[in-house]
């Protein structure tokens, strides 16, 4: 889950994050047997786009995916309708996050070297945090899936987004004054903690890295539709 701050550090990667990726991309060349741009545990990368769907670890078939390496939330919209119906949520809610959290490059290895400059990043396509993933797992089918899994797993990453979101609208009132769906709320939730959710759901106004997110919601909103439904 990524903070609206992370986004605007994005922005202002240090070079030597970027140079350490391209190097360690560059200098990995295939073994015997190894498809090109695989990582060098054998786990899929998105580099090595499957060209047919193949079983993710947490039991779901992945999507097709671009030889290119190329990143379209679209092309997830199985897995999103199958999560969300799971876990009480509206598939537009979350296919709608995962667009919003596209801005950076979703590629194993750069994640994982991007944490290494900063401990407190967030991982997958969903972008969620560690302390997120943590305690939504145990309270689901997942507690035996570690955080360091959804660079690899986008199938897991968007599960435990799933029910994150099912988690946080747990969390809300029956009723609340603000004039916001509960779409919204669970968005801005998602993005800036239950809390702030709820201070939101009673009346506070967002400051202006959570309204970006929910203007950005509401940009991505006819796109996340259509991927759901499976309109062109």
């Amino acid at each position: 889950m990524a903070e609206s701050a992370v986004r605007r550090k994005w922005f202002v990667v240090p070079v030597l994050v970027l140079a350490v990726w391209l190097l360690v991309r560059g200098n990995h060349a295939p073994e015997p047997g190894e498809a090109p741009g695989a990582s060098p545990s054998g786990a899929p990368s998105a580099a090595s786009e499957p060209t047919g769907p193949s079983p993710s670890a947490s039991g779901a078939s992945e999507p097709a995916r671009p030889a290119s390496g190329a990143y379209d939330p679209a092309a997830w919209s199985a897995p999103v309708r199958t999560h969300t119906t799971q876990a009480g949520i509206e598939p537009r809610l979350l296919m709608a996050i995962l667009y919003n959290e596209a801005y950076k490059p979703h590629d194993p290895e750069f994640e994982r070297a991007w944490q290494r400059q900063k401990p407190d990043a967030a991982f997958g396509i969903a972008n969620m945090h560690r302390a997120a993933f943590d305690e939504t797992k145990q309270r689901h089918g997942f507690a035996d899936r570690r955080w360091e899994e959804l660079p690899d797993d986008r199938d897991l990453a968007i599960e435990a987004a799933a029910w994150h979101l099912h988690d946080l609208a747990a969390q809300l009132p029956a009723q609340w004054p603000a004039s916001y769906t509960k779409d919204e709320l669970l968005a801005l939730g998602y993005n800036t903690g239950s809390g702030n959710m709820l201070a939101f759901a009673r009346g506070a106004h967002p400051g202006s890295q959570a309204q970006s997110y929910l203007d950005r919601l509401h940009a991505n909103w006819d796109k996340a539709g259509k991927a759901v439904s499976g309109q062109p």
